[in-house]
Order: C-alpha cells, then structure tokens, then sequence
C-alpha cells in the first residue's frame, strides 16, 4: 500500500492511498474533485472510497461529484447525510485494502473532526486539521479542553506513528514553535530540514509522532518553560492547569505574526 499527496487549492493535501496489487485508490478529504479525477485519469485508477475527517469545505467540497461520478464509498461525520454512505464515530473500523483503521473522535477545531489510525508494525494516522507538523488547528468550534484531550489521545499512540496532515503549514508553525523553545535543537533541525524540502518544491508531511512530541509546541504545553514563554507573549500570568496552559499556547499562536 503507498500513501502520497495530491496538491489542492493552496496549501491543501489530498491524501490518495493506493493498493498494489490493484487500480483501485481511496482519496482522504478531497476538497477539489477535479484534482482527483484527473488523477485517476492520467493514470488509470478507480476511485472506490472516501475518507471524511471533518466538515469544512476544503476536506469536503469534491466528495459530492466524486460520489456521483465513481460511485464510491465514503466514510465519515454522522451527520454528513448528504455526502457519506457508512458514517463513523470513535471506536468504529474502517477497512482499507489491506488496513484496518479505527476511528478516533477528536473535537477541537471543528465538533466532527473525525482521525483513521492504523496500528500495525509500521502505524498511521490520517489526522485530517487536528494535528500538523509543529502545529494544530485553530480552535473554531470546540474549546481548549477538547483541543488538549485530542493532543493527548494523539500522543499515547505509537511514537514511530506516521502523521498525514492535510496543509503545508510547517514553516509557519515552526516560526512559532521557535519563538517559544528558540534552544531545542530537534526544532530548529527539523526547521532546516522542511526549509530544503520547501526550497525543492517537496511536502513536509508525513510527520513522526516522536518527532512531534520533541518539537511541536501544541504536544509540549507541559513545558514549563514553553508555558512561561506563551504567557509573556500574550501578557498574562502563566496558567496554573493543563487545560489554561493549552488555551495560551493556542491563543499565543492565534496572535502571532
């Protein structure tokens, strides 16, 4: 099974797993149909499942003709009932050719928002706008304790997890994490790093999840440093539990130019 990005919009990835031994592809949060279908036209593939992760149009606005012109299957938020045929919620499988992944239910930057783990020898995680290189999304529907129990759902799985986000934010990301931690050397590697994969036109992501935890900010709010440092950023008095210490660490990324 091999997992690659197609570019969409600006910034976007749509994540194509595609079988071996087989034509057949799934798509994870086709935004644009068009960049799919042409897709499986140059190169002769069958569109035969949808991964949904959340609502937002840019996850979402191609599954309708996407449906409707390959006739596939599409998994995701319950209350997509326009657009999913099996819909899922925490706990329940998806197969995928040869993978089986379970949902995890993780409210925070949308209610729905909706990860695919697959915990094999070598696991993976479809982690939709919940989790990014060096980042996370914003919080727009839910709040900072849902954000934080997402963060740490994340963190207890496998550390050499494979992480398939669906923007191109690491370098901006990395811009903050390094405002807050200017001295971890994992960070400002893995900064370098992205930068020649940018330079050379190639994604950042996939992401480890052992990586993450040494670098991303949003899986480090326990940093005592860290926290002081979002706090005078923001002009506050640092938080005195988890959840208050995640909002300024959010908040602090929200103002951050």
């Amino acid at each position: 099974m091999t997992i690659f990005p197609l570019p969409a919009f600006h910034d976007n990835y749509i994540w194509i797993i595609q079988d071996k031994d087989s034509s057949d592809i799934w798509a994870i949060d086709p935004g644009d149909a068009n960049v799919v279908l042409q897709h499986c036209h140059e190169h002769t593939k069958n569109l035969v499942g949808i991964l949904i992760t959340h609502h937002h149009k840019d996850h979402t606005g191609g599954v309708a003709e996407l449906r409707q012109r390959t006739n596939c299957v599409v998994y995701g938020p319950k209350h997509l009932t326009e657009l999913v045929t099996h819909p899922v919620n925490e706990a329940d499988d998806v197969t995928v050719f040869s993978r089986t992944f379970s949902v995890l239910a993780t409210p925070g930057h949308t209610l729905d928002h909706l990860c695919y783990f697959s915990p094999t020898e070598h696991p993976i995680l479809f982690s939709g706008d919940t989790l990014f290189r060096g980042g996370c999304g914003r919080i727009m529907e839910g709040n900072a304790e849902q954000m934080l129990a997402a963060m740490n759902k994340i963190a207890a799985l496998p550390d050499n997890t494979q992480i398939y986000c669906t923007h191109e934010y690491t370098l901006a990301n990395y811009r903050f994490a390094l405002s807050l931690e200017p001295n971890n050397d994992e960070l400002i590697s893995s900064q370098r790093t992205s930068q020649a994969l940018r330079a050379s036109n190639q994604p950042t992501v996939p992401t480890k999840l052992s990586l993450e935890k040494k670098t991303n900010p949003f899986l480090r709010t326990h940093n005592e440093s860290l926290k002081n440092q979002a706090a005078q950023q923001l002009n506050e008095d640092p938080a005195d539990n988890p959840t208050a210490s995640f909002s300024q660490v959010r908040r602090a990324k929200d103002s951050f130019s």
